[in-house]
């Protein structure tokens, strides 16, 4: 009897280990899912040369430098090096900072990081987030500190509690998920003159973007002429999975088309679902 005990046992320890592992696993996979597609963190945070190249071998190290009238801002190294990353951050240190946009000394985490569309990230996917973080390899990369010419909010909101993901089933309302979290229209939506998106006018474009590529304007994503309306669903996943319009040209950055290219057709179809349901908008808001 004490034998068949110990195998009963052995075998539920397993099972156990198992199970724990295969969730892990999961975790991971999504993570890699969100952050290499429609997150698309490395588009910031990967390590860049002189003229805005991505270092791949330095991973998300951090300190592309996005220099605007209002600030100077420095992106981060969330590589989990102990001294200049993430190492030393507990995952509710992280989930804190990812969400809400407060580091574990208590300061706020400024422009242009998307926390009041990071806001919105489930429980689920800010935990696959942050597994995929942890996985990444450790790099020694000391980034300078972001300067803000601008008062910043003491908070971007109440704490953030539990948030839940709508079913993918849901087209429409997992689309406006996948844009939240994507923070497309962070970029898509045109800002008064003290940098504040006009939520008046979503998804209607006219943003500026200077760097080694020149300059780029964000196109309007609204079903307005002037923006989507005459767009087929199939070449507006070219734009994202290729980074070329329906006459050929190429878009150029910050647009983050090798991230894009990696998002699933059904994620591409909600998103697109979700689009098709803005309020149409002249570009820029110039009506």
């Amino acid at each position: 009897m004490g034998k068949l005990l110990k195998l009963a046992l052995c075998a539920l320890l397993a099972t156990g280990i198992g199970s724990a592992w295969a969730q892990q696993a999961a975790r991971l996979a999504r993570g890699k899912y969100l952050m290499e597609g429609i997150i698309a963190c490395g588009n910031c945070h990967v390590a860049r040369g002189e003229q805005g190249q991505p270092l791949l071998e330095k991973g998300l190290s951090g300190g592309m430098v996005f220099d605007d009238a209002a600030f100077k801002a420095v992106a981060a190294n969330i590589t989990p090096d102990r001294d200049t990353g993430i190492g030393k951050w507990t995952d509710a240190q992280l989930a804190k900072a990812i969400r809400e946009g407060i580091r574990p000394d208590g300061r706020l985490i400024g422009p242009p990081m998307p926390i009041p569309f990071y806001r919105s990230i489930s429980d689920a996917d800010l935990a696959a987030i942050i597994a995929y973080l942890r996985a990444q390899p450790a790099v020694r990369n000391v980034v300078a500190k972001s300067q803000y010419n601008m008062p910043l909010p003491s908070a971007y909101g109440p704490p953030v509690k539990r948030v839940s993901a709508p079913a993918p089933g849901n087209k429409l309302h997992y689309g406006q998920y996948l844009a939240t979290i994507g923070h497309c229209l962070e970029c898509h939506t045109p800002r008064d003159d003290k940098g504040m998106l006009h939520m008046d006018l979503l998804g209607a474009g006219g943003q500026s973007f200077k760097g080694p590529w020149g300059e780029s304007v964000s196109r309007n994503l609204t079903p307005h002429p002037s923006g989507l309306k005459d767009w087929t669903d199939a070449q507006i996943k070219t734009v994202l999975h290729q980074g070329v319009d329906r006459d050929g040209k190429g878009y150029r950055p910050p647009m983050g088309f090798d991230f894009y290219k990696n998002i699933s057709d059904a994620d591409l179809d909600a998103l697109i679902a979700y689009l098709r349901s803005l309020k149409p908008q002249p570009f820029g808001g110039r009506g």
